[in-house]
């Protein structure tokens, strides 16, 4: 009995010194009551914090006149929030992401791994087998010790020591953090190529900026058009709206949402998963947002018709990958189609109609929204 005793007073004490470590972080930096409790993290990044992350990281990119491409990641690899700054491609939006993962599996900066092959580059190869990316831009967010989530910037060509991916990463987890964020690593020069070649590189630039019959509000514009050439994209500006109403509906329901905005061509524009989502929440809101891509259609019209012939479920699902739940729409202005949203885990009130409310409060009486017959409702 007397053993009993000692060892449950030890798992309290173990249990309590948890707790205590989880305390640790201040609450406004992390996911906390209720929310807390039901993914069962006191240690993960909340939206605020990545979003205030994210936020001074672009002001400080806008400064320099630069675009910057930044993902917020927990503890676990989920994506929390993300943004794309207009005219954003893929290799800067998937490298912000590898940046990320690899500072989160280090626990380190990603420099540290491309100083290692500068100084030695047969080692990029065994660091690409295990799934890291040897470049600046990836920093772990620690607060009193506590590792939170990491963050990935990409995109912007560096000028060391005035600017690159990391600089500007680092200043965002100060203004946000403090002083105790570390300072950076020492950048080393580029390895020389001692056989460097000298075969002329072509330039590819369109002689003029891609137009679009759309308002400049809704699609990115400009520079950012003439570098992806592509001027019927949704605007990073656009996607933020959408994103706020939808949070902004979710939360007066009492409930909680993940988002993603898709381009035409399927990239990141923005993400943002709501305290208390969990990792189903986040994959079916992308999944969604892919589908309605693919389709042209809200992934509800799928559900639908599956209901009504299940028939169809092999060969939608496990041919074409579609996911048929609803809460995916294709985001359709003028009759001009510049994206795609998916909305996961609930959103107290519907998927479908979060993503409704987002799009009417970004585009009014521009967008297509889906309709239903007089006995039907908004798909949940």
């Amino acid at each position: 009995m007397k053993t009993s005793i000692i060892a449950l007073a030890a798992c309290g004490a173990i249990a309590l010194s948890g707790v205590a470590l989880a305390q640790s972080v201040p609450e406004q930096f992390v996911v906390s009551g209720k929310n807390a409790e039901k993914i069962k993290d006191y240690t993960t990044i909340n939206l605020a914090t990545a979003e205030r992350i994210v936020d001074a990281c672009e002001k400080a990119a806008a400064a320099e006149n630069v675009q910057i491409s930044i993902m917020v990641l927990d503890n676990d690899g989920n994506h929390v929030y993300m943004d794309r700054m207009d005219g954003q491609g893929y290799l800067n939006i998937v490298t912000a992401d590898m940046k990320a993962r690899t500072a989160l599996m280090l626990r380190s900066p990603s420099k540290l791994l491309m100083n290692r092959v500068i100084e030695d580059p047969s080692l990029e190869l065994q660091f690409t087998q295990l799934g890291e990316f040897a470049n600046s831009g990836g920093l772990p967010m620690v607060v009193n010790k506590q590792m939170i989530g990491a963050v990935g910037v990409g995109g912007s060509a560096p000028r060391v020591p005035v600017w690159s991916d990391e600089i500007c990463a680092q200043k965002a987890l100060v203004e946000v953090f403090g002083p105790s964020v570390p300072p950076l690593e020492k950048d080393l020069p580029p390895r020389r190529n001692p056989n460097a070649g000298n075969a002329p590189v072509p330039r590819f630039a369109a002689a003029t900026t891609p137009k679009s019959t759309l308002s400049p509000e809704f699609v990115v514009g400009g520079k950012g058009a003439a570098n992806v050439f592509d001027g019927n994209q949704i605007s990073l500006a656009s996607a933020k709206k959408v994103a706020r109403a939808c949070r902004d509906w979710a939360a007066s329901k009492g409930g909680s949402m993940s988002l993603y905005i898709v381009d035409n061509a399927g990239e990141f524009v923005h993400m943002e998963r709501m305290d208390g989502q969990v990792f189903n929440n986040i994959r079916t809101a992308l999944l969604k947002a892919q589908t309605a891509l693919k389709t042209r259609q809200p992934t509800s019209m799928r559900s639908v018709q599956l209901k009504n012939d299940p028939s169809g479920g092999p060969r939608q699902i496990g041919y074409f990958g579609f996911f048929t739940n609803s809460g995916g729409i294709p985001i359709v202005v003028d009759g001009q189609m510049i994206g795609a949203i998916g909305v996961g885990g609930g959103a107290g009130g519907g998927d479908e109609q979060c993503a409704i409310e987002g799009l009417k409060a970004a585009f009014g009486e521009h967008v297509t929204l889906p309709v239903y017959a007089a006995a039907g409702g908004a798909g949940r």
